[in-house]
């Protein structure tokens, strides 16, 4: 049986839009914010992130030990996230508690506290997240790519903020700035799986109305790319590696493309990049390609992690791959190999209602309207090989690719002269 999409507009702009998916037993369902780490001020650089974690710390009604404690008690599974363009707090929970995951989800979102107390005992959590990155080299030499390639526009800031700013939050910033940006029209309340949409509006529909309407901010500013290079000197066993370019945004009619493109270059084990660096010369136990892509903007990157005294080997080997792309036409069997990997991983992911809420939430933000996965398929069945070599060549022609590299005795090697596109 198909799955049905509703959409229903509060009076105050809030947008409601849910998936029913009769053949399962759980509800997915995300309450939605369009904003995120690009809408903060250098003063503001982790705000968004910070109040994602107070969330969860206490509302007029429930302590934090009791909205895990109620979470916890009918077997729900509660989380949130922040990235540069969306904060989401999100639940899945059994069919027949519905009303309970309502409850909770519309009580922390609109009745939480933001105690200064509880403020202050956040603070070196975060401060230990911050830490907990740049322990791990993989997870740092990706944060060290956002000012290389971004520059100074806020999408080159770390989503966690700065330890100064966090330091300096306090309950009334923070309420300032939620007040502020979490704005009714910029809310998108998303739900999938066996739920009823006149059921659900009923239930959540008069309490996410309660919100208030702000006076809009400003747009977000359209950042320029760039081709910086940082390098820093850690010790470690490995080299860390990653290389950003441009790519595409995530309205992009080319956007078909660019993920076959990258499924590949380097999206999976039979891609070229993995064949060639690990399978063939064994040089990486990881490596991949991946894509980075914005209402506005995008980037292609490739991460790896190799010997020291691999690193000029490694890279020459990506950009002759990078070169590959630009020149020569993948043949019929590659082209279909990449589109049955791709179509694959849609369908699968289509059967879990956490994935087709996340899916909901995005099309409603990009597009105003939920796109079929039949034309999403039918996207990427038309991608021909032309296409591929005709956007690889408008995406790479000129300049150099962005680096970021994270090792011991980084600091003195100079991969300049190897970055050409």
């Amino acid at each position: 049986m198909n799955p049905t999409v509703n959409k229903t507009i509060l009076d105050n702009g809030v947008r409601i839009v849910s998936m029913t998916m009769p053949h399962v037993r759980s509800v997915s369902m995300g309450v939605w914010v369009h904003v995120g780490a690009r809408d903060e001020t250098d003063a503001e650089s982790g705000l968004s992130h910070f109040i994602e974690h107070m969330i969860f710390k206490g509302t007029v009604r429930r302590s934090a030990f009791q909205i895990a404690k109620e979470f916890d008690a009918i077997g729900g599974q509660t989380n949130a996230f922040t990235s540069m363009e969306h904060t989401c707090y999100h639940a899945r929970v059994l069919d027949t508690h519905l009303e309970t995951m309502v409850d909770i989800l519309s009580d922390i979102f609109l009745n939480s506290i933001f105690d200064e107390r509880e403020v202050a005992r956040e603070r070196p959590v975060i401060v230990q997240e911050i830490g907990m990155v740049e322990d791990s080299p993989e997870e740092w030499v990706h944060t060290m790519m956002g000012p290389a390639f971004w520059g100074g526009h806020p999408l080159g800031r770390s989503i966690l903020g700065s330890r100064e700013n966090i330091q300096a939050f306090d309950s009334q910033t923070i309420k300032g700035f939620f007040k502020r940006l979490y704005q009714p029209d910029r809310i998108v309340i998303a739900v999938a799986g066996n739920v009823a949409h006149d059921r659900f509006v009923e239930r959540a529909g008069p309490v996410f109305s309660t919100i208030a309407a702000g006076n809009g901010f400003a747009p977000r500013s359209v950042p320029a790319t760039g081709w910086g290079i940082e390098l820093k000197h850690r010790d470690l066993e490995q080299s860390h590696i990653c290389l950003g370019m441009n790519g595409v945004s995530v309205a992009d009619p080319r956007r078909f493309a660019a993920s076959l493109i990258n499924t590949i270059f380097g999206g999976n084990m039979s891609s070229r990049l993995f064949q060639i660096i690990r399978e063939q010369r064994g040089l990486a136990y990881s490596i991949y390609s991946f894509l980075t892509a914005f209402a506005d903007t995008g980037m292609f990157g490739v991460y790896t992690a190799v010997a020291p005294t691999d690193l000029h080997t490694s890279v020459d080997l990506i950009m002759d791959q990078i070169q590959r792309l630009k020149r020569d036409p993948v043949s019929d069997g590659v082209l279909a190999d990449a589109k049955a990997f791709t179509k694959g991983n849609l369908l699968m992911a289509a059967e879990s209602p956490d994935s087709q809420m996340v899916r909901l939430a995005q099309n409603e933000y990009y597009f105003g309207r939920t796109i079929p996965i039949q034309s999403v398929i039918d996207n990427i069945d038309a991608v021909t090989a032309a296409d591929l070599l005709c956007l690889a060549e408008d995406l790479w022609s000129g300049g150099n690719a962005a680096l970021t590299m994270l090792g011991p005795g980084v600091d003195r090697t100079d991969l300049s002269g190897e970055l050409a596109l």
